[in-house]
C-alpha cells in the first residue's frame, strides 16, 4: 500500500500596519551594495511594493507575542518605506504585504532569500529595455524609470539590436558580454554573423579581434580625410559610421570609403579654383603629397598683408592685456584658472594676426605655383610661390661672367691641376702699353685673384667664427635662396629627396616638425640674398648655430639603396645617430602590418614578438597565418619600443623582453581591457566553449559604472 505524501503548508500572509514593522538583527545583509534606498524608494512610490516582506512575530520574556514584526527578510525595502514614511508620501500605518514566518531559523529565512534569488540574465534586461522602447517610451524615459544613465540605455539597446542568431549563443553562454558589445560596432546582421563564422577558426576571440574584422576597410573618423569634409556633411551625404558605445572609438568608423574620398575630391577641387585664381601658374592638388615635393623648387618670400587700422588696434588691445595680466601674475606660484584660460586665449587670437596670408609680387606669381593638400590635423595646406626651374629667370649676371655665371677667370677648384683655359691664357701676349687706361688682360686677372684665392684661404683659416659665417652663409643661400654664385666658397649642399616613398613619410612627425622649423626660418631670414651675410653677422652666436644645424641636417643621407652601395656613409649615419642620441621609437615610428610586419617573413615577425614580449608569447601566434599573425604581433608590439635592426642606434640600449605571467582562462576577457591584453603580450585569449561561463552581472555592473 502506498504511503501518502505529507503536504507542505506555506507561511500566511497578510497586511501589517507599517508602524508594527521593526528591523531585526538576524538580518544576514549587512553590506550595501546595488540599487540605493532613495532609488528603491523612488521605484516603489511610482510603481508600489512589487515583493512582500518576510516577519516574524516579535515576542517578550513569556514568550507572548507583543503585536510588533520584526523583518530578518527585506530590510532595504522597510527602509525605502521608513524614507517615504519620512517624506509625508506614505501613512505610517499604510498596510504592508507581509508573509509571517513561523518556526526555524531568522538567519536561515534571510539568507535563504538572499542566496536563492537568481539575479536577471542580462539578455533579458536588454530585450525588456527594447520592449519599452517599442511601447513608445524614450530612451531618456527608461532611464529615469530604472536611475540609469540614458547611455546605459542606449548600450543596452544597442547589445538587443545585435543578429538574434548571435543573441541566442550568447544565452546559451556562447560567447562572454565583452565579445557581445564588440558586434554592436556594425548594424549589418550578416556582416555579423560572417565574422562569427570566422571566429571560430580564429585562435584569438578577443573583443578587439571582432571590432577589426568589423571595421575591415573603413576608414577611422580620426583620419585626416574625413576630418577635412567633416564627419556630419559625409552623414547628410548618405555615408555610414560605425560606432562603439563600450569603448572610445575617436568618433567611430566611415564605412563609405568612395564616397569619403569622392567629397575630399570634390571639396580639394573647389579649394583649389580659389587659390588659382589669385594667378598662379600651376597648381597641384593631392589630399596628400611625397615628401620632399618642393625639393629643386624656388620659394618665392612673400611679405605678410598689412593689417588694417582697426586689426592693428584690435591686436594692440590684445598684446597689451596679455602683458597685463603677465605682469599682474609674474610671482604667482600658480595662475588661476580663469587668468590662466584668459591667457591661453589671448595667445591663439595673438598667433591668427602673426600668421596672417602673405602677398606675392604679380610678376612672380605668373611664373610660380602652389601645392594643394590635407595637412595631418585635417586643415587645407596651402604651399604657395614655389617656382620650378624651367620658369625660373635666370639670375642676373655681371657682364664679366659668362653664361654659367661663373667668372671666366675663377679658378677651377681643383688643387695643384692647371685649367686648360688658364694654359692658353699663359700663352697669350700682354697686350702692348698705350697711354689710354685700359683693364687689365684676362690673364692678369687670373693671376692677381689667384694669389688672392690663397691670401684669403690663408687668413679664413685663422679666423674660425667668420669660416663659420661664410659657411652659414652659403649653405643658407643653397637652402633658401638656390643662388649659389651669391657665395666664393664652392661648397655644395644637396636636399636629398627620396626616390621610393615609404608609407606615412610625409605625415610623420619628424617630417612635420622639420617642415615647421624650415618655415620659422625662411620668416626671419632676409628677403633678398644679397642681404644675408650682414643679416647673418648680427645674430648671436646660438642663432647662428641654430640655423647652421638646421642646414647641415637637410643634407643628411643615410637611406639604404641597392643601386648605391655606400657602407662608409651608411657607418658614419650611425655614428652620427649615437652622437644626436637618435630614438626612432621616441620620434613616433611604429612597427604596423603597413610599414614593416606585412612586408617580412613569419620568421621575422616571430624574432620581433620573442624580442619585444618574450619567446612564450611568440610561440602562441606561431601557428597563425601570415596576415592574421602580423595583426596580432601589431598589437603586441603597439608601445613596446621595439625597433627592426635597420633602425636602431647601435650602442643605445633596446627595450627589455617582458615575459608575461600567466592568466587563468576563466578570468580572460571578462576584468581585462584591450590595452591590458596588449601589454600582457595577448596572453588572455579567450577560453573555448566550457570555460567561458563568466558572471555577466558583473560585467554588466562595469559596463554600467562605464557609461555612468
Amino acid at each position: 500500500m502506498a504511503t501518502a505524501v505529507k503536504k507542505i503548508a506555506l507561511s500566511s500572509s497578510r497586511d501589517i500596519p507599517f508602524n508594527k514593522l521593526v528591523l531585526s538583527q538576524s538580518n544576514v545583509r549587512r553590506v550595501k551594495a546595488g540599487v540605493s534606498i532613495e532609488e528603491l524608494a523612488a521605484d516603489i512610490a511610482r510603481r508600489g511594493l512589487l515583493q512582500g516582506l518576510s516577519v516574524r512575530a516579535v515576542v517578550d520574556e513569556a514568550g507572548a507575542e507583543t503585536g510588533m514584526y520584526e523583518i530578518p527578510a527585506g530590510g532595504r525595502r522597510y527602509r525605502a518605506l521608513e524614507l517615504l514614511v519620512k517624506q509625508k508620501r506614505l501613512a505610517k500605518t499604510a498596510p504592508v504585504p507581509c508573509v509571517i514566518r513561523e518556526g526555524g531559523i531568522a538567519e536561515e529565512d534571510s539568507l535563504a532569500e538572499n542566496v536563492q534569488r537568481a539575479p536577471l540574465h542580462p539578455l533579458e534586461q536588454f530585450r525588456a529595455f527594447l520592449a519599452l522602447r517599442e511601447r513608445g517610451q524614450s530612451e531618456e524615459e527608461i532611464a529615469a524609470a530604472f536611475f540609469v544613465s540614458v547611455n546605459v540605455v542606449k548600450q543596452r539597446l544597442k547589445l538587443a539590436s545585435v543578429s538574434p542568431a548571435l543573441l541566442d549563443i550568447y544565452a546559451e553562454d556562447g560567447m562572454t558580454l565583452d565579445q557581445l558589445m564588440a558586434f554592436t560596432v556594425s548594424g549589418d546582421h550578416e556582416r555579423q554573423e560572417q565574422v562569427f563564422e570566422r571566429l571560430k577558426a580564429s585562435y584569438d576571440k578577443q573583443p578587439y579581434v571582432i571590432r577589426r574584422m568589423l571595421t575591415e576597410g573603413a576608414v577611422r573618423a580620426s583620419d585626416k580625410r574625413a576630418e577635412f569634409i567633416g564627419v556630419d556633411a559625409y552623414i547628410e551625404a548618405g555615408g555610414t559610421v560605425l560606432r562603439d558605445l563600450f569603448q572610445g572609438d575617436d568618433g567611430g568608423w566611415l564605412q563609405d570609403v568612395a564616397l569619403l574620398d569622392e567629397m575630399v575630391a570634390a571639396k580639394l577641387k573647389a579649394e583649389s579654383e580659389a587659390i588659382a585664381a589669385e594667378g598662379w601658374k600651376w597648381i597641384e592638388v593631392a589630399p596628400d603629397f611625397a615628401y620632399g615635393h618642393t625639393f629643386g623648387l624656388r620659394q618665392l618670400r612673400g611679405e605678410p598683408v598689412p593689417l588694417t587700422a582697426e586689426a592693428q588696434s584690435t591686436r594692440d588691445a590684445l598684446q597689451a592685456e596679455y602683458d597685463r595680466l603677465v605682469a599682474e601674475h609674474e610671482d604667482a606660484d600658480e595662475l588661476p584658472d580663469d587668468v590662466d584660460e584668459r591667457l591661453g586665449e589671448l595667445e591663439t587670437a595673438l598667433e591668427a594676426f602673426s600668421e596672417r596670408p602673405l602677398s606675392f609680387d604679380p610678376d612672380e606669381i605668373g611664373r610660380a605655383g602652389a601645392f594643394v593638400s590635407i595637412a595631418p590635423d585635417g586643415r587645407l595646406r596651402v604651399e604657395r610661390g614655389y617656382v620650378r626651374p624651367e620658369d625660373d629667370r635666370s639670375v642676373e649676371t655681371d657682364p664679366e661672367e659668362d653664361d654659367s655665371g661663373q667668372d671666366s677667370g675663377a679658378e677651377s677648384g681643383n688643387d695643384g691641376e692647371e685649367d686648360p683655359e688658364t694654359e692658353a691664357d699663359t700663352s697669350a701676349p700682354e697686350p702692348e702699353e698705350d697711354e689710354t687706361l685700359s683693364p687689365i688682360s684676362d690673364r692678369l686677372m687670373t693671376e692677381l685673384t689667384a694669389h688672392r684665392t690663397l691670401g684669403l684661404r690663408h687668413a679664413l683659416g685663422e679666423h674660425p667664427q667668420i669660416a663659420f659665417h661664410a659657411a652659414l652663409h652659403a649653405l643658407t643661400l643653397r637652402v633658401f635662396y638656390h643662388y649659389g654664385s651669391d657665395s666664393c666658397l664652392e661648397l655644395d649642399l644637396k636636399s636629398v629627396g627620396f626616390g621610393t616613398q615609404a608609407p606615412g613619410l610625409n605625415g610623420s612627425a619628424s617630417a612635420e616638425a622639420i617642415r615647421v622649423r624650415h618655415e620659422t626660418w625662411a620668416k626671419v631670414l632676409p628677403k633678398d640674398s644679397a642681404d644675408l651675410w650682414d643679416a647673418l653677422q648680427e645674430w648671436d652666436g646660438d642663432s647662428q648655430a641654430m640655423l647652421f644645424a638646421h642646414v647641415v641636417s637637410l643634407s643628411v643621407n643615410a637611406v639604404h639603396e641597392a643601386w648605391n652601395r655606400r657602407p662608409r656613409a651608411l657607418a658614419h649615419a650611425d655614428q652620427l645617430a649615437r652622437a644626436v642620441g637618435l630614438d626612432m621609437a621616441a620620434a613616433g615610428w611604429r612597427p604596423t602590418v603597413d610599414t614593416f610586419l606585412g612586408r617580412v617573413t613569419k620568421a621575422r615577425i616571430l624574432q620581433a614578438v620573442a624580442e619585444a614580449k618574450g619567446q612564450r608569447v611568440a610561440d602562441r601566434i606561431e601557428h597563425l597565418k601570415k596576415a592574421e599573425m602580423a595583426e596580432q604581433a601589431e598589437t603586441l608590439l603597439a608601445e613596446t619600443g621595439w625597433l627592426p635592426e635597420p633602425l636602431r642606434t647601435p650602442g643605445r640600449e633596446a627595450p627589455e623582453a617582458v615575459e608575461p605571467a600567466a592568466i587563468d582562462p576563466a578570468e580572460a576577457g571578462t576584468d581585462t581591457t584591450v590595452e591590458e591584453t596588449a601589454a600582457t603580450g595577448g596572453e588572455t585569449a579567450m577560453a573555448e566553449d566550457e570555460d567561458m561561463a563568466e558572471d555577466d552581472s558583473v560585467a554588466l555592473e562595469r559596463l554600467a559604472t562605464a557609461a555612468e
